[in-house]
């Protein structure tokens, strides 16, 4: 898979100075094209492509099961990092994030993760701590007017679980049009690790779709369609387990010149999702209260972007919308007059503008925006069951009293600025980035144990009066690439006003007297916490680096530190990834390639007081792999995970619900265990 899958215009691509862009394709790309980061070749390719943008400098995984992992990006994890697919944005179906972003990116399919260095640029539209972007596999154009055939085909079994995962693209294409079918299937059991399973971890998502392009002028029109459909998938982190997502996504536009040195962008899509999981169908025991949830989630987008000028400079203007609605309902099914609507037609219309310039002062290159977002957010009335106990119905008429419709307008601006020299590129990025309270954090009416995604136990419940997240950021570093070496060190600071986080609802903690705290004690928890405005600020450093010392072997790694701190209070931030570091070693010969990696994290005792978080002790992991080329168009794969079966349970891991397993009740769900894999790709 040694060609980029997608036609697009090359000033679209990604900067290497401001991407990190991880290849998951069998061959690697010109590191001078892209800025390429451990191509995961090297390991087992994971079910949760979320695990494969976590190897990024300063990445780490927040693991909720095997296909809800979350991207924590120095330090900062759920809504605050943008997450899309072809670079689609939409909302999640899940009221838990069972279902972010990354879940509808089988990584099997995936040809290449990119994540914006430190700071989205205003183009991508708001996010407060970065943006991911997973590119599925796509035909490409050919150089002929023939008809030619694309055939991309991957397999993998993976003993640790006793999955597989199998996928591929079959198109046709010529230098005019491309027309091609994507599919993937995978399934796994249980996981095993040093000392029993993880019972609750199977899954089962299967993936297919289509898209098309058609060269008009100096242009493209382009369109897509893809359905994927999660079926039972165990989440043992939270109080129940998937059911199904069926989701479809649709997305089409224009991109290309439409005159000398003016470039149009324009992509209009739609992403459905349709949502069931319960605490019956494979929660083991079941839980003694029978509870089903329903969520369905819209997302519409459309962008339009001109951009006068050349690749590297240039002036582009931009607007953007995305409107979403959201609705939840949780059922008992044994008792039809017992529903509840946790999340009543939530709304949350987005209207953006933004300007970027990119070019030269002097020396230097610089990237400089700012864009505008008018938010409007708003809650129907919550309907309730006859069955529904006096408590939820309380909170229920109280919600419905109150002013459940918010505008915000925020406003972000970037500066990146970066000088090329012969083997050193200074860098220099200063922003200021605001993000909107979710309709969660604002909306959620009822106590329960919906954070998206935190998975901590805790019930938490909205709060009508959250103002905006604001971050100053100032990030300084340097790539150094002296032909033998590259490395590429970044320190940063972030200032956050603002900042959202679970607190004790009242000062009296464990002393039942509100109603919030009386229907939290009812679902077992007397302490509920409540979506709060605090001060925080945020500090590290990380990097990447590469050894060639000879022309066969390279060593390389990366390595990451942050700290999470309160600025309001003397105390840590929740759920802050310890220092890590990744080592690995490849020897590359004609056919045959072989290396060994060693990923180590530190013990994380910084943790949250406030919070009741624990401290988790640091470990470390080696694996090894080989690749052997059978033919030119077909590859083999193979390696050992967990050479030396260490028993590890990483710091941002779920906590187990299941009370039928191994990993006891409240504990942090231990790592994969000694594991073979093998894996074939081929390309026709």
């Amino acid at each position: 898979m040694s060609q980029t899958a997608v036609a697009q215009d090359n000033a679209q691509a990604a900067d290497e100075v401001l991407t990190d862009r991880i290849v998951v394709t069998s061959t690697r790309v010109d590191a001078q094209a892209i800025d390429s980061v451990e191509p995961p070749q090297q390991i087992a390719l994971p079910a949760d492509a979320a695990a494969i943008a976590a190897r990024t400098p300063g990445g780490a995984l927040v693991g909720n099961g095997a296909l809800s992992g979350q991207l924590s990006y120095r330090g900062l994890a759920g809504e605050r990092v943008l997450g899309r697919v072809n670079g689609q944005r939409f909302a999640t179906g899940g009221p838990n994030a069972m279902d972010p972003p990354l879940h509808y990116a089988p990584s099997i399919l995936v040809e290449a993760i990119e994540v914006a260095r430190g700071v989205a640029p205003v183009a991508q539209g708001p996010s407060l701590a970065g943006a991911v972007n997973a590119e599925l596999v796509q035909a490409h154009y050919t150089g002929s007017t023939d008809v030619a055939a694309q055939v991309r085909l991957a397999s993998q079994y993976r003993t640790v679980d006793d999955s597989y995962a199998l996928g591929g693209l079959v198109a046709l294409a010529t230098n005019q049009w491309r027309l091609g079918v994507i599919a993937s299937r995978e399934e796994g059991d249980d996981y095993e690790f040093p000392g029993g399973t993880a019972v609750g971890t199977s899954f089962e998502r299967n993936l297919y779709g289509v898209h098309a392009g058609y060269r008009l002028g100096e242009g493209e029109l382009w369109a897509e369609y893809r359905r994927s459909e999660t079926d039972p998938s165990g989440n043992p982190p939270f109080a129940m387990d998937i059911i199904y997502f069926d989701t479809d996504f649709v997305q089409g536009g224009y991109r290309g010149d439409v005159a000398d040195n003016v470039h149009l962008d324009l992509r209009v899509g739609h992403v459905a999702v349709r949502h069931l999981m319960d605490n019956q169908t494979l929660r083991q025991p079941p839980a003694p209260r029978a509870r089903a949830t329903f969520a369905d989630a819209g997302t519409t987008t459309a962008e339009a972007s001109l951009r006068f000028g050349t690749a590297n400079a240039y002036v582009e203007a931009g607007g953007d919308m995305e409107l979403v609605d959201k609705f939840v309902r949780i059922t008992d099914p044994t008792n039809a007059d017992f529903f509840l609507d946790a999340q009543p037609n939530l709304q949350s219309d987005r209207f953006g503008g933004y300007v970027q310039w990119r070019g030269s002062l002097g020396a230097v290159e610089a990237e400089l925006g700012a864009r505008l977002d008018h938010t409007s957010q708003a809650a129907g009335v919550p309907e309730l069951g006859s069955a529904v106990p006096m408590g939820p119905r309380n909170l229920a008429a109280m919600f419905t009293a109150a002013d459940r419709t918010y505008d915000e307008t925020t406003l972000d601006a970037v500066l990146r600025a970066w000088l090329p020299m012969d083997a050193v590129t200074p860098r220099l990025t200063l922003a200021r980035k605001q993000r909107v309270p979710s309709l969660l954090e604002r909306f959620g009416w009822l106590p329960t144990e919906a954070s998206f995604g935190l998975a901590d136990g805790n019930i938490y419940v909205g709060n009508l009066a959250l103002d905006p997240e604001t971050a100053w950021i100032a990030e300084i570093g340097a790539d150094f690439d002296g032909g033998m070496a590259s490395f590429r060190p970044t320190l940063f600071y972030r200032r956050v006003d603002d900042y959202i986080q679970g607190m004790p609802y009242d000062a009296t903690v464990g002393v039942v007297d509100t109603p919030v705290e009386m229907v939290a004690a009812m679902n077992g928890d007397p302490t509920p916490l409540q979506f709060t405005n605090v001060d925080a600020e945020l500090w590290g450093v990380d990097l990447d680096f590469a050894l060639r010392p000879v022309e066969s072997l390279e060593l390389s790694g990366t390595a990451s530190f942050v700290r999470g701190e309160r600025r309001d209070i003397a105390d840590n931030l929740y759920r802050v990834s310890p220092a890590n570091l990744r080592l690995s070693a490849v020897w590359q010969g004609a056919r045959v390639a072989l290396g060994a990696e060693l990923f180590a994290a530190a013990a994380q005792d910084e943790v949250s007081l406030t919070n009741g978080e624990s401290p988790s002790d640091g470990y470390a992991v080696v694996g090894l792999f080989g690749r052997f080329a059978v033919l030119p168009e077909v590859t083999l794969e193979a390696g050992v995970e967990n050479l030396f079966d260490t028993k590890y349970q990483p710091h941002l891991a779920g906590r187990s619900r299941v009370g039928a397993s191994d990993v006891p009740l409240g504990e942090r769900l231990p790592g994969y265990g000694h594991s073979g894999w093998i894996r074939l790709l081929a390309q026709f």
